[in-house]
């Protein structure tokens, strides 16, 4: 499932050429400062392409051409030797996550899919009284570790190339040193005490029970460990014949049975993102002490016991917080994909935390107990300049691919070869790469195929692709059908024979056309007429993240039962408006079970952007009300509203 091949036509294009030749004379920029002294942002290069270029562009970037203006391919010319390995870093930013996760994808048809990592954001608010789900920070801190010690090229863990994250993750601080903490990594044959294994697990995260059966928990009976690694599909089982490991096999949770040995042992990262070492305990027993109305949370924490939503925490019980951008080795570059919606998003969730950290603040003084909570402001996402700051203090280009530029008055490509015009006589001309996103053809063969005798007729390389082995079998047969002589061919190392359409499978959502270099890429989508950005087969694969299609209001009253997403079933109250940080949002007000006994009933808020996660409860009988999962002691019964449950994943 490689496409490696295309990147040694793409280097033809003169755009991106002079694009990647300028980065190449800028490898190495030094701080620059503005007139007040204060950092100035570093510009790097822009692009303007359609989207389905991202993945073909990172990948150019991350691989390099030569500034020379030739091709990586020997003089020769015939396309047979491979593309050179990757010569620069690059942090590709999305606006969402499902950007971000359809670019990783991409990203792994055109380079070794080791070399690239998606680096997810949390399911949570930083402030919010919520842990994020352990799959979740298990891939975050194995991509830190990558960054910051990475294994031999090679190697499972070895460098990557490029790292794919949300604009979320970008402007999210977290907790210093990440990426310095030891995973556990067991091989066979290898020698280890069973107690200091079982120590150093527990101490990175992970949880002693009787049966694995969820990630970060680990069980023992006699010489056999068994152990679910946050990163893994699988539990791993470890079986030992005295100090020495015999065998390391993964199992299935349901029955508990195996399911067949694991070549690469155990690469096991900590489960939680706040450890409970010593000097964290110290500072949590110190706040308990100084806060007594948080002693319920920081008492556990101090006695090493887990909490739900203690990493809520990390600013007051870390050393310090750094960002994502602190992890990108020297020499790499930002790549902001859409820079407006980037833009757009971070400031609607700098905007939605502080509501957030205000709204605790609020509340606090409701209790009318004098307290005020601890500061966590430091974990607050931070503004989107304030990290291009921090990108150029350390000498990181920041680069943009737009969609379109700001003269543009068409499609992307319809101004073959020709660089925009920049807002300022100063800055640099953006490079128009001349490509079109690939027609849809909305099941229309007929069209397909005379498009692709038109491409071939002219000397064009055609490549179609499909996701899975059969739909590619079918195309290249019925190509075959129609006199046009196809090549099925598992993976495209080497850049294509012009004049002959290649089918392959790869995991690319839509194709484009690039005259520049006479290529075109078709894609499943394309073929079927699913635009970019509705679902497919794949997506229809996926379990959704959340429920969808959430609670109408209007058909709620007093008394009707709902389910929280996170917090469970409740008694709907009332719609409600309330004003906090200057803003009056709609809130739908939810009843749950005291926290405490004797207590008030506790209350929740639903912004009303968020009544995805709230649905009717469908069950026959009157329910029992759950307590609310959010925070530790009892809410107030009424008060300025804050954001409930999970935050909107982007």
């Amino acid at each position: 499932m490689s496409l490696a091949g295309l990147l040694t036509i793409v280097d033809d294009d003169p755009q991106l050429q002079s694009a990647v030749s300028r980065a190449e004379a800028d490898a190495a920029p030094g701080r620059e400062s503005s007139a007040d002294g204060q950092v100035a942002t570093l510009a790097g290069e822009d692009l303007v392409a359609p989207p389905t270029l991202r993945p073909v562009l990172a990948a150019a970037l991350a691989r390099g051409v030569r500034g020379d203006g030739e091709s990586p391919r020997e003089p020769g010319g015939s396309g047979e030797d491979r593309p050179p390995e990757t010569t620069r870093f690059v942090l590709a930013v999305t606006a969402t996550a499902r950007e971000a996760e359809d670019l990783a994808a991409g990203l792994g048809s055109f380079l070794p899919p080791d070399s690239v990592a998606y680096f997810p954001g949390w399911e949570t608010l930083p402030h919010e009284r919520l842990s994020p789900r352990l799959d979740t920070v298990g891939q975050r801190i194995a991509v830190l570790r990558r960054l910051a010690h990475p294994a031999d090229p090679g190697e499972p863990n070895g460098p990557l190339a490029v790292v794919v994250s949300p604009v979320r993750s970008m402007l999210q601080p977290i907790v210093a040193g990440l990426g310095d903490l030891e995973p556990v990594e067991l091989h066979v044959g290898q020698t280890c005490e069973l107690d200091d294994l079982l120590a150093r697990l527990v101490e990175i995260g992970y949880s002693r029970v009787d049966l694995v059966g969820s990630r970060g928990e680990i069980a023992v009976r006699g010489g056999i460990v068994d152990v679910f690694p946050p990163t893994e599909e699988h539990p791993l089982r470890i079986e030992f014949f005295g100090d020495t490991i015999e065998e390391i096999r993964y199992f299935k949770v349901a029955d508990q049975r195996s399911i067949g040995p694991a070549e690469r042992g155990l690469w096991a990262p900590p489960c939680r993102e706040l450890l409970l070492t010593p000097a964290v305990r110290a500072r949590a027993k110190e706040l308990a002490d100084t806060h007594p109305a948080l002693s319920d949370t920081l008492g556990k924490l101090a006695e090493g016991i887990t909490v739900e939503g203690m990493e809520a925490f990390a600013p007051v019980l870390a050393d310090r917080m750094e960002l994502l951008i602190d992890y990108v080795p020297a020499g790499g570059i930002v790549l902001a994909c859409d820079p407006e919606r980037v833009r757009a998003r971070a400031e609607e969730l700098v905007r939605t935390s502080q509501e957030f950290l205000e709204a605790s603040w609020v509340n606090a003084a409701m209790r009318g107990d004098g307290e005020a909570p601890v500061d966590l402001g430091a974990a607050a996402f931070q503004p989107i300049a304030r990290i291009r700051a921090a990108a150029a203090a350390l000498g990181l280009p920041w680069w943009t691919i737009a969609p379109f530029g700001v003269t543009d008055s068409g499609e992307p490509g319809t101004d073959p070869g020709q660089a925009i015009q920049p807002n300022d006589p100063g800055e640099p001309a953006p490079f128009r790469i001349n490509a079109s996103l690939a027609p849809s053809y909305r099941g229309d063969a007929a069209r397909m195929i005379a498009d692709v005798r038109g491409w071939l007729a002219e000397g064009w390389r055609v490549v179609l692709v499909t996701e899975g082995h059969g739909p590619a079998q079918r195309l290249a047969e019925m190509l075959r059908g129609e006199n046009v002589g196809a090549r099925m061919q598992e993976d495209v190392d080497d850049a294509p024979e012009p004049g002959v359409p290649y089918v392959t499978t790869a995991r690319i959502q839509n194709g484009f056309v690039w005259p520049a270099v006479q290529l075109a890429l078709l894609t499943e989508s394309d073929l079927a007429g699913h635009p970019a950005g509705l679902p497919t087969t794949r997506d229809m694969r996926r379990m959704p993240s959340r429920r969808r299609g959430g609670v109408d209001p209007l058909q709620l009253k007093a008394g009707d039962y709902v389910v929280h997403e996170q917090h469970g079933v409740g008694r709907y109250v009332e719609m409600t408006s309330r004003t906090a940080a200057g803003a009056t949002r709609e809130y739908l007000v939810i009843e749950y079970a005291p926290g405490r006994r004797g207590q008030p009933p506790d209350r929740l808020y639903v912004p009303t952007d968020q009544l995805d996660e709230v649905t009717r409860y469908s069950g026959g009988e009157a329910p029992t009300l759950h307590p609310s999962a959010a925070g530790t002691g009892p809410r107030p019964r009424a008060g300025p509203a804050r954001p409930s449950g999970r935050s909107r994943r982007s």
